[in-house]
């Protein structure tokens, strides 16, 4: 029994240490003023780590598969590390930041997730949604401690690439600690794949184009609104410290989110659970067009958004685990989340590029609601020919 929390408590370890990948932020005031990167070149580097991160998944699936969480974390702890010191060796080149942040860490970023996620879903099966959402949102939870920890130390002007040397080897640490409490071996008993299924028939099974779809969706308004947070509420008239503020309530319902809706999860179908968490999305997003009314009404929706936000990371896994079964969660929900890398890349690039063409972020936010409200139809309409229980399918990839 002990071993079962243990499990679930380095899984949260982890997902904190490489959860920080959403402070990025923070190093890129920094990075433009000390070593004359532009902040297009800063937003590259991230575009590149959520990118990165979600590809890598599909490969760290197939090694946990194959060889087990523990050292497919130990494989990911390597390239998250060997990420960090590039980045602190680079003397502020861009190509070598991008290469140690955008492809080394982020590919790490991807096999520890992928782990983290997996090995106490196996543990607690039978509280699949909870657990998830206690496992990410540890994830959520990462970007306010690495911006704390960081924030202190450019304060006490350390130099920005120093902090990568110190993020790099500290995390790494723990994070080579935490993998000894995750599953050593592969386990196989109780299995229920089914042979004859490929990649090419998992591509094709509308379920899965219906998750995609829906997770673009709830991902794409959040990226959306995380990437722009601060100056849609300037734009709106909303003091610039209570825009700040906005930010980390932002960061807070993400993360509590993450619990919230794996609770409901279990509680209610799947199908109807990602329905609700889209239209609270949706409703949320669409509320920034009244936050003019008066300032704290900004802070409301934030918390709301991040708590909507929040979901993508629960919901689809544990829909994942449930239709085609525990065993298999690694091997497919890399490409459910693949959504996630597409909606990073385009998201916050489309709503600040409707801001360059309107002078205003009212059609950014209008096209982020209506995208998820397209993502809500074609989920339904995907899936609604499928019973929510008994339907387990196990491919061979």
């Amino acid at each position: 029994m002990m071993k079962k929390y243990l499990t679930l408590v380095a899984s949260v370890v982890i997902m904190l240490c490489v959860g920080g990948v959403y402070a990025w932020s923070i190093f890129v005031p920094p990075l433009r003023a000390d070593y004359d990167l532009t902040t297009a070149q800063t937003q590259i580097v991230f575009g590149f780590t959520i990118a990165v991160f979600a590809i890598a998944m599909i490969l760290a699936g197939k090694m946990e598969k194959k060889h087990g969480a523990r050292l497919t974390t130990f494989v990911g702890v390597i390239l998250f590390v060997a990420g960090y010191l590039t980045a602190s060796l680079s003397h502020g080149s861009f190509a070598f930041i991008l290469a140690g942040i955008g492809i080394l860490s982020g590919a790490g970023i991807g096999f520890c997730y992928l782990s983290a996620l997996v090995s106490p879903v196996k543990r607690f099966p039978e509280k699949k949604g909870i657990v998830v959402g206690l496992s990410v949102a540890g994830f959520g939870g990462g970007a306010i401690l690495l911006s704390r920890i960081a924030g202190i130390l450019l304060e006490n002007n350390v130099d920005v690439l120093d902090i990568f040397r110190r993020v790099g080897l500290l995390y790494g640490l723990i994070i080579l600690i935490s993998l000894c409490f995750l599953p050593a071996i592969v386990e196989r008993e109780g299995s229920k794949e089914v042979p004859g299924r490929s990649v090419r028939d998992l591509v094709r099974d509308r379920r899965l184009l219906g998750l995609f779809l829906g997770m673009f969706a709830g991902t794409f308004a959040g990226l959306m609104v995380v990437g722009n947070l601060k100056p849609i509420g300037l734009s709106f008239g909303v003091a610039e410290s209570r825009a700040t503020l906005g930010i980390s309530l932002l960061a807070l319902g993400n993360m509590v989110g993450r619990v919230l809706w794996g609770y409901i999860s279990d509680r209610m179908e799947g199908k109807t659970s990602i329905v609700l968490a889209l239209s609270f999305l949706s409703a949320a997003t669409l509320a920034l067009l009244v936050v003019s009314w008066h300032g704290m009404l900004f802070l409301i929706v934030a918390l709301a958004i991040g708590i909507g936000f929040g979901s993508n990371f629960v919901l689809y896994a544990r829909e994942v685990s449930h239709i085609y079964g525990v065993e298999n969660l690694g091997l497919i929900y890399p490409y459910v989340f693949l959504a996630y890398g597409l909606a990073g890349l385009s998201g916050p690039a489309i709503g600040g590029r409707l801001f360059d063409m309107t002078q205003a972020y009212t059609l950014a936010i209008i096209v982020s609601v209506v995208v998820c409200v397209v993502g809500i139809a074609a989920y339904s309409f995907l899936t609604h020919r499928h019973k929510e229980e008994g339907e387990t399918i196990s491919p061979v990839l």
